[in-house]
């Protein structure tokens, strides 16, 4: 039997595809364990150089992580956990920090949680194990703010972010929130698709799902699917919103960023 050159590429790849998705079912329960000592590292950095806000220390998994805590401006209308994209840290300058700094200023006090992170090279993949440990940190820092007196609380995850706070949601329901903004959501790494589908669609609470207008092409892509889900529910408060000219990563466009997600916040 002759086989062409496109058909031998074609089984190649099924081949490389089947076996790269072997190779995570395996390991995708598989125990994780965050790397604490970047953590540490991270957040020594962060001490040094933050300039707005307080750097507080928080609890879960029985053990300590940092957040970055900072007041509202005026009459506190809520506060909003933030969760930054993978590898990062609460102080993240393209997207963490814009949004933590100046939402304050619109009335909401903001918590920047440090995510469970692992060594720079790490893929999505790697991560998928870790979302579970990112669970106790978003409610430990759901209950220093209501400890705060805060009863409005509102969720913000970026990128690998939006893939833990989504996780927990499937998990736990959005019970503890009062309302979720996912930005630049649905990023993974080539041939390497999600886990599991955002449970979008069951969500009660309103929902803020934004992107650029330039970002991942996964990201762009699965947007109408993220619509759809979202719109299913019904919420009236839930939106879509396109962000300009922005990367996955709002680079020098988080004023922008802050401008849509602070309006949207108005309306909720």
């Amino acid at each position: 039997m002759n086989i062409t050159r496109r058909t031998s590429l074609t089984i190649i790849t099924l081949l490389f595809y089947c076996l790269s998705q072997l190779t995570y079912a395996t390991t995708k329960h598989a125990t994780a364990e965050p790397d604490l000592a970047r953590e540490k590292r991270m957040a020594s950095e962060v001490e040094e150089t933050i300039l707005d806000g307080e750097v507080i220390s928080l609890s879960a998994n029985g053990q300590s992580f940092m957040a970055l805590d900072m007041a509202a401006e005026g009459k506190t209308k809520g506060g909003i956990i933030i969760l930054h994209g993978r590898g990062f840290h609460p102080n993240w300058a393209d997207a963490i920090q814009p949004l933590r700094t100046q939402l304050p200023t619109q009335g909401w006090r903001t918590l920047s949680l440090q995510m469970p992170v692992l060594e720079k090279t790490a893929k999505y993949y790697d991560y998928v194990p870790l979302f579970a440990l990112a669970a106790p940190r978003i409610e430990a820092g759901i209950r220093y703010l209501k400890d705060q007196g805060i009863k409005k609380i509102v969720l913000l995850a970026h990128s690998c972010g939006a893939h833990m706070a989504m996780d927990w949601i499937r998990k736990k329901g959005d019970g503890m929130i009062d309302a979720y903004i996912g930005a630049g959501m649905g990023a993974t790494d080539y041939r390497q698709k999600m886990a599991q589908p955002f449970p979008l669609d069951s969500m009660t609470v309103p929902v803020l799902d934004i992107y650029g207008e330039k970002d991942y092409p996964a990201v762009i892509r699965m947007a109408t699917e993220r619509k759809t889900a979202i719109d299913k529910v019904g919420n009236p408060k839930s939106r879509q919103v396109i962000v300009p000219a922005a990367d996955h990563y709002f680079t020098d466009q988080g004023d922008a960023l802050v401008e849509r997600v602070a309006a949207w916040l108005d309306n909720l």
